[in-house]
């Protein structure tokens, strides 16, 4: 099943969805054991392996993180080909102030804000899409 890359259509079906929940990102050196069933992503870098967990989780390993954020899931199926989502939606929450740290998956992308700024993000993916 291919994703949508008309970005007027993105835009208006992104309904961001947000986790419940508080979620950080560890580095860990080569040969750290994981349990892929505790992990949301990772990305492997010449400095270790990145992973982005719980922070219920990454505590309970007794992993350190210096970043708490919010996970926001753009439901809509975005092609991996699509141009311009990613800029739409990152221009949107910078004119808001909001950080944003973004994973695309096959299906969806899935973004990273401070957990405090949720909300805001939220309002600001909601009214970037029914502007669209």
């Amino acid at each position: 099943m291919t994703g949508e890359t008309q970005l007027s259509l993105l835009l208006r079906n992104m309904a961001p969805q947000l986790h419940d929940g508080e979620y950080v990102f560890c580095t860990l050196p080569p040969g750290t054991p994981v349990d892929l069933d505790e992990v949301i992503g990772s990305f492997r870098e010449a400095e270790g392996l990145t992973v982005v967990l719980a922070r219920d989780t990454a505590e309970a390993l007794g992993w350190r993180y210096a970043y708490v954020a919010a996970w926001i899931t753009l439901e809509v199926h975005s092609a991996l080909e699509a141009v311009g989502l990613t800029a739409a939606f990152a221009s949107a929450l910078g004119a808001a102030g909001i950080s944003c740290n973004v994973i695309a998956g096959y299906y969806h992308d899935h973004l990273f804000v401070a957990h405090e700024d949720a909300a805001r993000a939220m309002a600001a993916l909601r009214q970037l899409a029914a502007g669209a």
